[in-house]
């Protein structure tokens, strides 16, 4: 039986999916809209994580090795990271990773909490058996377990997206000096604990190195792009290519 822990959980994933959406909608029809939605989404978020990584990490201890086992959770970086978007000025984008994870949560928490309560479940699989879940509970289950590899993966590319954005945000002052900052930190760690994050970056390492060395590209064009990657190959401590091997970790994302 769900708790109220966990329904806290689900109304905070329920409140980012609803607020994310009404906020990224008027801003793709360029319409105006309030930045409480913006506000209300991370808040959403704040709260969802917060009941995991307390669950996951128990209470909190003053001391380094519960410190430096936090910053290694997924869910605690995402927390982070809500936190400075929620406390920082909108960007529109940033949205949309957290609203397609609250999309799955959302649809899982609805298939085993809410519909058993309204659905009648199906007739037992086999003679004395428990009884199969509801049709609708059946489809749903399937379209979020075909559509999981591939939601996390534009989650991935959405990410470096993200990254381009307030890297020239911050050339062009339209957001803090401190996002890249923040927000490269935070992708160096997907990197090394999410597959989808190592795919991507080795994907599109490939297609800029490909145009950067196209013939009749002037060779500055290929000296930057390779003073670039081995500026950022130090800071990550690896080469950033296609066939980097995986690190250790979650490769599927947090679990929130």
């Amino acid at each position: 039986m769900a708790t109220t822990q966990h329904y806290l959980w689900a109304s905070g994933h329920f409140l980012l999916l609803l607020s994310s959406l009404r906020y990224l909608v008027a801003w793709m029809m360029f319409k105006s809209v309030s930045s409480w939605w913006y506000k209300a989404s991370f808040l959403g978020a704040l709260v969802s994580y917060a009941i995991v990584c307390q669950k996951s990490l128990g209470t909190p201890q003053p001391n380094a090795a519960f410190v430096r086992r936090a910053m290694l959770d997924e869910n605690v970086q995402y927390f982070l990271l809500a936190f400075f978007w929620w406390s920082s000025k909108p960007i529109a984008i940033t949205l949309l990773p957290y609203g397609i994870f609250s999309l799955f949560h959302a649809l899982t928490f609805t298939r085993t909490t809410l519909m058993p309560q309204f659905l009648a479940p199906g007739p037992p699989a086999s003679a004395g058996g428990p009884p199969t879940p509801h049709p609708i509970a059946k489809r749903l289950q399937a379209w979020v377990k075909a559509n999981y590899d591939t939601a996390m993966k534009v989650v991935a590319y959405t990410e470096l997206v993200i990254f381009a954005r307030v890297f020239l945000g911050a050339i062009t002052f339209q957001n803090s000096l401190m996002s890249p900052i923040v927000f490269v930190h935070f992708l160096r760690q997907r990197y090394y604990q999410s597959a989808f994050t190592r795919e991507a970056v080795g994907s599109t390492t490939t297609r800029i190195d490909g145009f950067a060395r196209k013939p009749g590209n002037p060779p500055m064009v290929g000296q930057v792009w390779d003073k670039f990657q081995m500026l950022v190959g130090r800071w990550v401590g690896t080469t950033l290519t296609a066939n980097a091997a995986p690190a250790g970790g979650a490769g599927a994302g947090p679990r929130r």
